[in-house]
């Protein structure tokens, strides 16, 4: 029998004036703004359905009171209702003292500031060597550090120079004569900094062109769109060799970490791509040596075949790498035998299954974010000790391998003993769990096996950052351009480097990048600056 509903059309207006009457009876204050909210609540649903981007994850958000976005073990029993410590408590807790807060609060001091210009200034009056103005007795001399004073100014991202060169004309022969323009001018209009700053600014922080010639169009320094387009595709094709040298660095890693993002290329929107509708941004990062590369890959290939693509470049006398991943098909590239790898499945995945489901199961559910917060302890101690891929793997075997036998019992029990329904969202959750348990464990046998993966995650937000804000690429080209700017941004962040000074600099030396790009990675680019100043300091004291 079809239950078959009539479709009332009502405003939001006329909600508010029945809750309005309906307080003037016998309702109670709570009653009240109960009622209201539930009214309010149903409004912001129907307005949420009427919209095409709403997922069913939204509503879950919505109406399950899942409003915050952390994880962390104990946020997430708080959520659920479960009070209580969700830690062990510590014998030695004291409370902190103010040398022992957390850095990262209050103001920065002067050292934090280093892309800022600075000025030395002289004393006025004294200099080291004069006799004490104050004592008449001593002599005075330099003394560190210096006295330093931080001033903030605004300026436009791009900003302009106008030089009026001087013009004379001949009052018989009529011949101008015009002023030279200044040697650091230069023969090109945009500077190298201002495809570095525009490329920062979209590729790196998600400013779309439009809403950088907004800004620029406020300060009255003009840049349209279409003149950003053309300058960073212009520069791309430059620094082109760097990204595909950061291509063969990542193929011979250690650990390679890939996973992919929907995307959209208004050029692919109506193409299939070996059969497919769907177009991805693929997020890759190696790790080699103790330095992340990050690589970006836009169009209707997977994550897997496009892991597939880097390690086509891989040494053949390398072994085959660690590969993290999730539990999708779609991130396994299909190699000969000689490229296979040795796949983990990321922890977090699994364990996201259970926090999502955690206020329909809280003691369950507790009892397996908290293993799992011991695991996660085990490996961040292990961290923070620098300990070895072998060390480490015999702290896990020790401290982590009895908890997660337990836990696998316990998680086999509530199955077999069928204590959980199989088909609810803990019951799923479980057999996950179970189905996937020797690549979630590889760490327990395996050297250097990561438990999870969160770098890639976090790697992928530069391409959802662009995403939410420009929407979409217009080309493949467009797309490309893209790729080869955030592979070199977000390593050149992952290596501590300035990703705008980085960018400049490559620009600055394309003939030697070009010649030589192993020697301008983010990690090593400063050490060729250096190498090029001492010899050009060398050849200009040299004797003529």
């Amino acid at each position: 029998m079809t239950l078959t509903l009539e479709t009332l059309d009502v405003r939001m207006e006329d909600l508010e004036q029945l809750v309005e009457r309906a307080r003037q009876g016998a309702l109670s204050e709570s009653e009240y703004e109960t009622l209201k909210a539930v009214v309010h609540t149903l409004g912001h649903v129907a307005e949420l359905l009427a919209s095409h981007g709403t997922t069913v994850a939204d509503l879950r958000r919505l109406l399950l009171a899942q409003q915050g976005t952390t994880e962390k073990t104990r946020t997430v029993l708080v959520r659920a209702g479960i009070p209580g410590e969700t830690e062990p408590p510590s014998a030695d807790r004291s409370e902190p003292t103010p040398g022992d807060r957390r850095p990262g609060h209050g103001r920065h001091g002067a050292d934090a500031f280093t892309g800022a210009h600075r000025v030395v200034v002289a004393h006025r009056h004294v200099k080291a060597g004069d006799h004490c103005p104050g004592c008449l007795k001593g002599k005075i001399y330099g003394h560190q550090p210096p006295a330093r004073l931080v001033r903030l100014i605004g300026q436009a991202p791009i900003g302009a120079t106008v030089y009026e060169l001087e013009k004379l004309r001949c009052n018989l022969c009529g011949e101008i004569f015009t002023a030279e323009a200044p040697s650091e001018v230069g023969p090109e209009k945009y500077d190298a900094t201002a495809a570095s700053m525009i490329a920062v600014l979209k590729y790196g922080a998600g400013v779309p062109f439009a809403r950088l010639a907004g800004l620029q169009q406020r300060v009255e320094i003009p840049l349209p769109e279409a003149t950003q387009w053309e300058i960073v595709h212009e520069v791309a094709t430059v620094i082109q060799p760097a990204f595909h040298e950061l291509l063969r660095h990542a193929a011979q890693g250690e650990v390679v970490y890939n996973d992919d993002t929907s995307v959209r290329v208004l050029a692919l929107r109506r193409e299939r791509v070996d059969d497919r509708t769907g177009v991805f941004t693929s997020g890759i990062v190696s790790t080699i040596d103790g330095r992340q590369i990050a690589l970006y890959f836009t169009g209707g290939k997977h994550a897997g075949e496009n892991l597939a693509t880097v390690l086509a470049y891989r040494a053949a006398t390398l072994p085959p790498p660690i590969q993290m991943c999730d539990a999708l098909a779609r991130n396994l590239p299909t190699f000969p035998p000689a490229f296979e790898t040795i796949v983990g499945y990321c922890l977090a995945h699994a364990r996201r299954r259970f926090v999502n489901v955690t206020p329909a199961f809280p003691a369950e559910c507790r009892y397996v974010l908290e293993t799992l917060g011991a695991v996660y302890q085990v490996d961040a101690q292990a961290h923070a000790q620098g300990l070895s891929p072998e060390a480490r793997l015999q702290r896990h075997q020790a401290d982590s391998a009895p908890r997660l036998a337990e836990l696998n019992m316990w998680l086999v029990t509530q199955l077999n003993e069928h204590r959980i329904e199989p088909n609810s969202g803990l019951g799923q959750a479980i057999s996950y769990f179970l189905k996937h348990w020797d690549r979630l464990t590889l760490f327990l046998r395996v050297p250097g096996a990561p438990l999870d993966n969160n770098i890639c995650e976090r790697a992928l937000k530069k391409a959802i950052l662009h995403r939410k804000n420009a929407l979409f690429f217009k080309t493949t080209t467009g797309a490309l351009v893209g790729d080869i700017y955030m592979s070199l941004i977000h390593t050149a962040d992952l290596a501590g480097a300035n990703a705008f000074h980085y960018l400049t600099t490559l620009q600055r030396h394309a003939a030697e990048l070009t010649q030589t790009p192993a020697a301008w990675m983010p990690w090593n680019y400063r050490e060729m600056l250096a190498h090029i100043d001492a010899s050009a300091s060398i050849a200009a004291d040299a004797p003529p």
